[in-house]
C-alpha cells in the first residue's frame, strides 16, 4: 500500500510508516502521476483534489488535515467512491485565540466589556469564540443563518444589518459557499460595508472570498472601516500589497496553527484512515495527548503576540507560503 502525504503535516510520518510506503512531498508537488498509484492521500489546503488530479488514480481515501473540504471536489470523489475526511472543529481554539489577540491589538487599553463584538458564523470556531469572548466580558451578537433555523434556541439571533449598525468587531466563521439559500461568497462586501455605523474592526480568519478584498480596501479609504485583520486572503499566497499595506493585523494563514491544533488534525485523519482500512489497532499520532479546551479564559491566557506575526508578513509579502509551512506552533490558551 503507498498513501502519499504532505511533508507539512506534522506528527503522522511515523505511524503511517508503520503500515505503508510513506511518500513525504510538498502538497503542490502532488501531480496528477503521483497520485495515480497512491492508494491513499493526507494533504492541506494547497493541493486541489479534483477529476484533473485523480482521474485514473488508486486512490480510495482522501484526508485533509483542515476544517474545510473546498479544495476538494466532494461531488467526484463520491462518484469515484473515494472516501473524503477532515478534521472539523480541530483548530477551533487557536482561531478564537487569534481573533482575541487582534481583539486586544485593537482596542489597547479600552475595556472589553465596552466593546461589542458580532460573531458571523457559530460553528466550532465561532462557538468557542463566543463564549470565550462572553467570558472576558464582551457582548456578543450572534449571526447565523443556517444553525438559527436548525438550533432556534440556541442563540438570540441578530440579522446582518443588527451587526453591522451595533458592532465595534466583526469576525467571520463562515464556510466558503457560492450557492444555496446563504452563499458566503464576498459575504462582506460594499452593501454591507455601507451600512456599517460604528466604524469597526473586521477580522477575516475564516476563508479569504468570504471577504471582498476590494470593498476592504474602499471602506477603509471611506472611513466606514476603521481598521481590518486578515489573516485568510483572496487569492492566497498572491496577496493584494493595498489591503496588505492598510490592514492593521495581517498575517500569513496561520490563526488555525498550533501545537495542540495540528494534533488534533493529525490524530483526526488517522482516525479516519484507520477506519478506512478496517485496522483493529487505532493509529496514533506521534504526539502526546492534548489538554482539555478550558471553557472560559482571561486576558493573561491569551498568550499570543500577533503583532510580530504581522510584522513578519509584512515585512516579507513574497514569502508568504514560507512563513506559513515553517512557522513555530504556538501554545493555544490553557488552565
Amino acid at each position: 500500500m503507498k498513501i502519499v502525504f504532505d511533508r507539512n503535516i506534522p506528527f503522522i510520518a511515523g505511524p503511517l510508516a508503520s503500515i505503508a510506503e510513506a511518500i513525504p512531498m510538498a502538497g503542490t508537488d502532488i501531480t496528477p502521476e503521483v497520485a495515480r498509484d497512491a492508494d491513499a492521500m493526507i494533504i492541506r489546503t494547497r493541493t486541489r483534489c479534483d477529476a484533473s488530479l485523480l482521474e485514473g488514480s488508486s486512490c480510495r481515501f482522501i484526508g485533509t488535515a483542515t476544517i474545510g473540504t473546498d479544495h476538494i471536489d466532494l461531488p467526484y470523489c463520491s462518484s469515484k467512491r473515494i472516501t473524503v475526511a477532515n478534521a472539523p472543529g480541530c483548530n477551533a481554539p487557536a482561531v478564537a485565540q487569534w481573533v482575541l489577540a487582534a481583539i486586544n491589538e485593537y482596542t489597547d487599553s479600552r475595556p472589553l466589556d465596552s466593546v461589542t463584538l458580532g460573531v458571523i458564523g457559530a460553528g466550532n470556531v465561532g462557538s468557542l469564540l463566543i463564549r470565550w469572548a462572553r467570558g472576558l466580558g464582551i457582548k456578543v451578537l450572534v449571526n447565523d443563518p443556517p444553525l438559527q433555523q436548525t438550533a432556534p434556541d440556541a442563540y438570540t439571533y441578530s440579522g446582518l444589518d443588527d451587526i453591522a449598525r451595533e458592532c465595534d468587531i466583526i469576525t467571520v466563521h463562515t464556510p466558503l459557499t457560492r450557492t444555496g439559500s446563504h452563499p458566503t461568497y464576498h459575504l462582506i462586501n460594499s452593501d454591507f460595508i455601507s451600512g456599517l455605523e460604528r466604524r469597526p474592526l473586521i477580522l477575516n480568519a475564516a476563508r479569504g472570498p468570504v471577504t471582498d478584498t476590494h470593498a476592504l480596501i474602499d471602506g477603509l479609504r471611506s472611513g466606514k472601516i476603521s481598521a481590518v485583520g486578515i489573516d485568510c486572503w483572496e487569492g492566497e499566497p498572491d496577496l493584494d500589497l493595498n489591503l496588505l499595506d492598510m490592514a492593521m493585523i495581517a498575517t500569513p494563514h496561520i490563526a488555525g496553527y498550533s501545537r495542540q491544533g495540528k494534533i488534533r488534525a493529525s490524530q483526526m485523519v488517522l482516525d479516519a484512515l484507520s477506519r478506512h482500512l478496517g485496522l483493529h489497532t487505532r493509529l496514533l499520532a506521534d504526539a502526546p495527548l492534548t489538554a482539555p479546551v478550558p471553557d472560559i479564559i482571561t486576558p493573561e491566557m491569551i498568550g499570543y503576540d500577533i503583532s510580530a506575526d504581522t510584522r513578519s508578513l509584512k515585512g516579507s509579502p513574497s514569502s508568504f507560503e514560507s512563513l506559513r509551512n515553517s512557522y513555530i506552533l504556538r501554545e493555544e490558551p490553557a488552565y
